[in-house]
């Protein structure tokens, strides 16, 4: 019978943020895959958990993969655990998730936190539709295609960034999106010094002039005014609409008329072709 890969969230800085579910998952399963084996035992190490411990990271993922799935098919059961918060998100983990789906090996998500959803509920801004983007490339010509992609977004967009490049960052934001759009920058979420700040980008450019950048961050982006459609109504369903009000047919004919800058003759007869057909 072959095993089970467990996707187990685990704290993006405050250790009270692991779940009971999630530390039984860590307790129960065979072996461990860590983005960074170092950080994730320091993890075990709290909760007194010992396990086996082999490395997945993104620039070994392809030996790996086959070597994980070498020992599901054996029938063991795995945990993937990323550095921190939840795996498969902006890490090699959804590599591996689709090389197990194609050979039919079962996945189960073990539930916790997310730092961009974090960000995103603090923001303010819509949270009814948002794209999550993760990390923007390091090159700058794809970085600014990106962005140039995303100028007429509405939805409220989610950025991760690592302090010695969030100043570049802002930079890029606001040539594609203009100094006054609203965003948010959470920093060091959960842990000791976390702080969201609520500003334009160019305050935000303004105010690490002046200021250290430091921690993690999300950037969470207002998404582009909406924009409105203007909806023409028909001839015949602008009479429809007018006689549901109750209009009279005649004056309703005469109010067609005059909002579509045609004469009453001209009404009758699209009207009355209507009938016809």
């Amino acid at each position: 019978m072959k095993g089970t890969l467990y996707l187990v969230a685990t704290p993006i800085g405050n250790l009270e943020d692991i779940t009971f579910r999630a530390l039984r998952t860590l307790k129960e399963v065979d072996v461990i895959l860590a983005e960074d084996t170092r950080k994730t035992l320091k993890l075990l190490n709290h909760f007194e958990i010992k396990k086996p411990l082999i490395s997945f990271y993104r620039h070994n993922e392809g030996v790996k993969i086959e070597q994980v799935l070498g020992m599901l098919e054996e029938g063991k059961n795995l945990a993937l655990v990323s550095d921190a918060g939840t795996p498969a998100i902006s890490d090699p983990g959804e590599d591996l998730v689709r090389a197990l789906i194609e050979n039919e090996i079962n996945i189960v998500p073990i539930p916790g936190a997310v730092a961009a959803i974090q960000a995103l509920i603090c923001s303010g801004f819509d949270t009814t539709r948002f794209a999550f983007e993760g990390f923007l490339s390091i090159n700058k010509r794809c970085r600014k295609e990106r962005l140039e992609e995303l100028k007429t977004e509405e939805r409220t967009m989610l950025f991760y960034e690592a302090p010695h490049k969030l100043t570049r960052t802002l930079e890029a934001l606001k040539e594609t999106f203009g100094p006054d759009r609203r965003i948010v920058l959470g920093r060091e979420i959960t842990k000791i010094h976390e702080e969201m700040m609520r500003m334009t980008v160019q305050e935000a450019i303004d105010y690490y002039e002046v200021n250290d950048v430091k921690g993690e961050f999300v950037i969470v982006v207002e998404g582009a005014p909406k924009t409105v459609e203007e909806v023409t109504e028909t001839v015949e369903e602008l009479m429809e609409r007018y006689l549901e009000e109750g209009v009279d047919k005649k004056e309703a004919m005469k109010l067609v008329a005059k909002e579509k800058g045609m004469s009453k003759s001209e009404v009758y007869k699209i009207c009355l072709s209507k009938k016809d057909e």
